[in-house]
């Protein structure tokens, strides 16, 4: 009991420490994620790595629901090697296998021939994601975090990426929220298109590119051009306030309207979440003031 408790202690110390120094710096593990992702996987590895199951599952969960394959294996291996309260081990296997089928090595390797049998995902996927939190995570990304994420990129989307940091500055845009946009909407494929005929690397709609006298909505520079006029013309509607621009730009700003907030759809929800897990701030910083 000794020896659990002292090993709790120093986990929380651990934890206590690591949301400063570990976001965004050059020794986590797992660079090519967004910051915060790589932060809360850093974090539960450590807290792992102390005997810490609990913060290791709460830190692996928040990745997991965050979109990251690695959050999804490495939640899925700690149920399958620590018995956690209400987790049968079903649970483990559905993780593994979403992991699995997005290509994780380690998580196939693990999965073995085992089928998949019924989904069933853990307790803490059914717990609202609390906005509040992302946003008091700390400032802004760093330039320096920022470069080290395009540089990561395949060499085809890393150039949409450094077009995007260029231009963005011309429309009054921090180019890291318009970053974090474009890596929602498009992932940086100039090519892409939605099924409600979203086009192109800001996925933009027909109503909105003739708003914003976009010709040719698979240009990238006229495609990016017009996302960052729209984005400016919502940071000025929203008084520069992330979540609520990231969500009008994802459902409209007449849902936003409606709703006096984040609308309550999961689609949406979840799509500020990765907005603000890639910008961390929630407020909007004007191009080259932090």
């Amino acid at each position: 009991m000794i020896a659990t408790a002292l090993k709790r202690r120093i986990a929380l110390c651990v934890l206590a420490l690591l949301p400063v120094t570990v976001l965004a710096e050059p020794g986590s593990l797992f660079p090519d994620e967004a910051p915060v992702i790589a932060r809360l996987l850093d974090d539960g590895i450590a807290a792992e790595a102390v005997g810490f199951a609990a913060g290791a599952e709460a830190r692996y969960c928040w990745a997991a629901r965050l979109g990251s394959v690695e959050g999804q294996y490495r939640l899925g291996k700690l149920y399958q090697t620590h018995r956690r309260p209400g987790v049968g081990p079903t649970v483990a296997t559905t993780l593994l296998s979403f992991a699995a089928q997005r290509g994780h090595r380690e998580a196939q390797k693990r999965l073995g021939d085992q089928a998949s049998g019924r989904i069933d995902t853990p307790a803490c996927f059914e717990q609202p994601l609390d906005l509040a939190v992302i946003k008091t995570l700390g400032r802004v990304i760093s330039p320096q975090a920022v470069q080290r994420y395009i540089a990561a990129l395949p060499a085809a989307r890393r150039q949409h990426a450094r077009m995007v940091q260029r231009l963005a500055p011309r429309f009054g845009v921090d180019p890291r929220f318009a970053l974090a946009i474009v890596r929602n909407e498009s992932g940086f494929d100039p090519a892409a298109v939605s099924p409600k005929n979203a086009m192109g690397l800001m996925q933009l709609i027909p109503e909105t590119a003739e708003r914003f006298n976009v010709a040719d909505a698979f240009n990238p520079e006229q495609n990016v051009r017009g996302g960052l006029a729209y984005l400016r013309w919502l940071l000025d509607r929203f008084d520069g306030d992330i979540a609520l621009t990231a969500a009008a730009y994802n459902a409209g700003e007449g849902a936003v309207q409606r709703y006096d907030g984040v609308p309550p759809y999961p689609e949406t929800r979840a799509y500020v979440d990765r907005v603000l897990s890639f910008y961390r701030a929630s407020r909007h910083v004007a191009p080259g003031a932090g």
